[in-house]
Parts: C-alpha cells; sequence; structure tokens
C-alpha cells in the first residue's frame, strides 16, 4: 500500500505533522507533496490519500490551499480513501477552530471521495467548528492544536495513525 500525503504549510507545523505522520505510518508507504510545489491533479494518481490543512485567523484556509482550491474541482476522488488532518487554534478562534478542516472535508465529497479517520473531539475547548460531523460528536478528522495542546499532538498522532490503518485494512479486504 502506499499513501500519499499532500499538505500546505505556512509556518511548518502542518509540515511537521506530515512528516510525524510518515514517521508514524512508515517512510516507505507515505510520499509527502508539499502543494506549494506538487499540483493538487497529482492526487488522481494515488488510491489512499491523507490530506493536511490549517484554518488561520477568522476560519481562513491556509494560503497554498487558498491558492489551489479551484483545481479540487477538477480533481476525481470516485473511490479513493481519504483521510484528513488540520492545525488550529482553539482559544484564540475559538469560533472558527478546525473550519478550513471542516471545508476540505466538503470539497472532498463533492469530488466523490471516501473519507476516514473521523476524530472524537473530547478533550478540545472550542466554540463552533465547520469540521464537526453532524452529531457534533467527532471532526472530520485529526485536530491538532500546536498553540495550546502541542503536548497532546504525540498521542494524538499516533493513536490517529492506528486508527486509520485499521479503517485502511477493512476498506482493502472487502
Amino acid at each position: 500500500m502506499n499513501i500519499a500525503l499532500f499538505y500546505g504549510s505556512t509556518t511548518c507545523y502542518t509540515e511537521i505533522a506530515a512528516e510525524k505522520i510518515q514517521a508514524e505510518l512508515g517512510s516507505d508507504i507515505v510520499s509527502l507533496f508539499n502543494i506549494k510545489d506538487t499540483p493538487l491533479a497529482e492526487m488522481a494518481d494515488h488510491e489512499v490519500l491523507i490530506l493536511g490543512i490549517s484554518t488561520w485567523d477568522y476560519g481562513e484556509i491556509q494560503e497554498d490551499w487558498e491558492s489551489h482550491w479551484p483545481e479540487i474541482a477538477d480533481i476525481d476522488l470516485e473511490g479513493k480513501i481519504v483521510a484528513l488532518y488540520g492545525m488550529g487554534d482553539q482559544i484564540g478562534y475559538t469560533d472558527w477552530f478546525q473550519d478550513a478542516l471542516g471545508m476540505l472535508h466538503e470539497q472532498v465529497l463533492a469530488q466523490g471521495g471516501y473519507v476516514i479517520g473521523y476524530w472524537p473531539n473530547e478533550g478540545y475547548d472550542f466554540a463552533t467548528s465547520k469540521a464537526l460531523t453532524a452529531d457534533e460528536q467527532h471532526f472530520v478528522g485529526l485536530a491538532l492544536d500546536e498553540d495550546n495542546q502541542y503536548d497532546a499532538s504525540e498521542e494524538r498522532i499516533k493513536r490517529w495513525c492506528e486508527q486509520i490503518t485499521t479503517e485502511i485494512a477493512d476498506i482493502l479486504s472487502d
């Protein structure tokens, strides 16, 4: 199995998380692609994707993702397994925590992607988020907060990687 991890990173936190995910799953399994240097169209060449995005200020999409946002509509993700992770600040931007993650989730679903890796929202302190599932018990992907809960990131990444590995294996064995 080969997993392509596409991320955009302004302050390197999303990139560092990508590297930690790659280390957890194995560098022989996960290939990293910074979308600043890689066209999103390359997602079509991979069956399993991990997408990393950060939310800026008042629910803004990270600049590299924003510059490529219109391209998402041209990518056929039908039948592709997609896991998402996001970076955000739940205290400083409590009304917009992980909003970009939620917006990316909507785009992936619109393009036919099969999303895995939904993450419980327990242990977070925020007001609202576009990244919550309909039952408001989970985020649509792994939610990381390096500003306020950096000490929880390692364990969350480890547990999420175990979770998505199981989910991918279950899907591929069917």
